[in-house]
């Protein structure tokens, strides 16, 4: 169920916004000023914010500039001025639509669905972000498994990621060679403690621009090696 504040001075329409709203499965909370308007909409998790242009205490676009610099939903702007001047300025300040009064309770429920399902949608695609590590000049992308060094991609083995992906995800720690080689080899695994000094020499041919002089993969001389930031 989403939850919707409505930010309006007449009582009447509020109301009526309102109750429209319920019957199509949302929840509504209404404020008639704007400065109590803009205290409930910054403290509380809103799902969307209708907001009337002319209030008292503090204007509808005072109150928009003030919510889009904390939060980032839609945020519907509801008046009777049909200057474009107005509009021009509201949607400036970050309003996602201007609704010229007097409209139908119809046309606001769709606008609030169509800008609900549109919240919803651009959240989805941010969820869906590749999972990144950045560390100076070194971009790794976990979801992907590709690697850049100064924006220009470097091919890696999918155990040289792997090691790479642990150690930068695990910096200024010092891990011995068997921690590493039980790490990402296991401790059945076929092979030898030096592979682990062949991996690290590889990562450092293909990251470092100095790969005797590492800037990121330290040798910490009767330790191991540590993962510098």
């Amino acid at each position: 169920m989403s939850r919707i504040l409505i930010i309006e001075d007449e009582q009447s329409i509020a109301e009526l916004e309102r109750d429209y709203l319920e019957i199509n499965g949302h929840e509504v909370d209404i404020e008639n000023s704007g400065d109590k308007g803009l205290q409930r909409a910054i403290s509380t998790d809103y799902d969307l914010i209708i907001l009337d242009l002319m209030l008292p205490k503090v204007d509808g676009f005072e109150i928009c500039r003030r919510i889009r610099s904390e939060k980032d939903i839609p945020i519907l702007m509801v008046s009777a001025k049909k200057e474009d001047i107005d509009k021009i300025r509201g949607l400036g300040l970050g309003a996602d639509d201007y609704i010229i009064k007097p409209f139908s309770p119809g046309e606001l429920v769709a606008r609030v669905k169509a800008h609900l399902a549109r919240y919803e949608r651009l959240m989805g695609k941010r969820e869906t972000k590749n999972d990144e590590v950045r560390i100076r000049g070194l971009m790794i992308d976990k979801t992907a498994r590709r690697v850049f060094v100064n924006d220009k991609e470097v091919i890696f083995t999918t155990k040289e990621f792997d090691l790479l992906t642990f150690l930068a995800m695990n910096p200024n720690r010092v891990f011995s060679k068997d921690q590493l080689f039980d790490h990402l080899w296991g401790m059945d695994s076929m092979g030898e403690i030096a592979t682990v000094t062949v991996h690290i020499r590889k990562l450092r041919e293909k990251i470092e621009q100095d790969p005797s002089n590492p800037q990121y993969i330290e040798t910490i001389w009767g330790a191991g090696y540590r993962f510098r930031i």
